[in-house]
């Protein structure tokens, strides 16, 4: 049985497909280190290339179901905490897809996790590093909030909604509601929040002692979704 935690990171996070036509040019033969890979968004597309990844991602739950949707894919999955890993292996490419690194809780914790990413790189090997574009506060007052994510399982119905993006200087809180009607159409509401640290690519790049910094790409926004810079070091 899917767990809930699942079901929100499928929901909220899985359907975003905008970026993976660079993924799959920047991943070459492989392999490839994903690192805050949840569910397996880019690493089971990257897979089903043939391409192998291993991905990375301290939330058991998600690694599990990744496992298992991956089957005879080469993906190979590890717990491990982006600022604080040591595989003992190197790779060409590692990956940090969707914002990953600014989830990791400003500045130090972004160079602990560039030292452990340098760390795994084969000599001349890549970091790309997605950031969020245009994180401008909005709430339910100012704006008209996004439409909601909906998903069915079983017969229970699942929203998810961003209502609010409040700006706490450093970061950038991004408010959800999340709402649950079960089977006799009972309903249970409840609201989530993630918070994005505030860093410009040229930041980053200013950050990456020891890497190469090269020409940025960009994910054009859409209809659903904010754009992102992705910042690419050589190690």
């Amino acid at each position: 049985m899917t767990s809930v935690g699942v079901i929100w990171h499928d929901l909220e996070c899985g359907g975003y497909a905008d970026d993976l036509p660079l993924w799959r040019e920047l991943a070459g033969n492989g392999p490839v280190l994903d690192v805050g890979c949840g569910t397996g968004r880019v690493a089971l597309d990257l897979a089903a290339r043939g391409v192998p990844v291993v991905g990375l991602d301290r939330d058991a739950e998600l690694l599990a179901a990744l496992s298992e949707r991956a089957g005879d894919l080469p993906v190979e999955v590890v717990r491990a905490d982006a600022r604080d890993f040591d595989l003992g292996r190197t790779f060409p490419v590692v990956l940090a897809p969707m914002q990953t690194v600014q989830l990791l809780g400003g500045a130090e914790q972004r160079a602990a996790f560039l030292r452990c990413a340098r760390a795994h790189l084969d000599p001349g090997g890549l970091l790309a590093l997605a950031l969020a574009d245009a994180l401008e506060g909005f709430d339910e007052t100012t704006a008209m909030p996004p439409l909601p994510d909906v998903h069915e399982q079983d017969g229970i119905v699942y929203f998810s909604q961003p209502v609010a993006m409040k700006d706490e200087r450093t970061r950038v809180a991004i408010h959800r509601v999340r709402e649950v009607v079960d089977r006799d159409g009972a309903r249970t509401t409840g609201r989530d929040v993630v918070r994005l640290d505030r860093v410009t690519p040229a930041e980053l790049e200013s950050e990456a002692a020891g890497f190469t910094v090269l020409e940025r790409r960009a994910i054009p926004a859409s209809d659903e979704f904010v754009g992102s810079a992705v910042v690419m070091l050589r190690a």
